[in-house]
């Protein structure tokens, strides 16, 4: 597109005589910046370039010394300012670093080692606290293992109350059942042109069949028999 102007790379220019114009043309537009940034915004700006050769370039909105001056007062009070927080940040880490250790020492001589420096006082106090801490963990176990034995003990009872009313819904059924094989033995079909009462009689009159055959026949026909003598 023409008139676009191409933009160049930001490194080192190889080119001497290129490099040497390129630095004279920004450091110009450099100064030109902080000569308005000055006036634009009422700042002081203090502005210093060496160039590759060593020569000083330098700008400022009022005097260099001042600036430079105020640039030093200026650092010493956020040094100062700094240093404090830092030594407390220190302080507080190295107290964490000797907590930390002191712990880890207790906790390896709790496991039984490195007890050769504890002298017989601090054996005593290490064994009273182990003591304390073994009472602490069987109390404890010991109220586990006993809610897990009421926890068991709920659960028979509850399974015991369940086959008791499975037992009963049971036992219902099968009477329900017998209730239904009575009724339906118990109804009685009557012959046409006859009562209730002469069928009751015929059920009565009517006497056992009797398979053996040297019985009177008279007891088939219902008769009475009598013995002759």
């Amino acid at each position: 597109m023409a008139g676009k102007r191409e933009r160049i790379a930001i490194r080192r220019i190889d080119n001497l005589p290129a490099r040497q114009v390129t630095f004279s043309k920004r450091r110009r537009g450099l100064f030109k910046k902080a000569e308005e940034l000055s006036i634009l915004c009422d700042a002081e700006v203090g502005l210093v370039v060496f160039s590759a050769t060593g020569k000083l370039f330098n700008f400022a909105s009022s005097s260099m010394k001042q600036i430079i001056d105020r640039y030093d007062s200026h650092s010493k009070t956020l040094q100062r300012s700094e240093e404090p927080s830092q030594l407390a940040e220190d302080s507080t880490c190295s107290r964490l670093r000797e907590e930390l250790a002191e712990a880890s020492l207790k906790l390896r001589q709790m496991r039984g080692e490195e007890l050769q420096r504890l002298s017989v006082q601090q054996l005593q106090e290490l064994e009273k606290s182990l003591e304390s801490g073994l009472g602490s963990v069987l109390k404890t176990k010991s109220q586990k293992v006993l809610d897990e034995i009421n926890g068991l003990e709920r659960k028979r009872i509850q399974l015991i109350e369940e086959n008791s009313r499975l037992k009963e819904q049971l036992q219902v059924s099968r009477m329900a059942r017998m209730e239904m094989h009575l009724g339906a033995d118990s109804e009685v079909v009557y012959e046409e042109g006859q009562s209730s009462e002469s069928v009751t009689n015929a059920s009565y009159l009517r006497p056992p069949v009797d398979n053996d055959d040297s019985s009177d026949t008279s007891l088939r026909l219902g008769l009475p028999l009598f013995n002759s003598k």
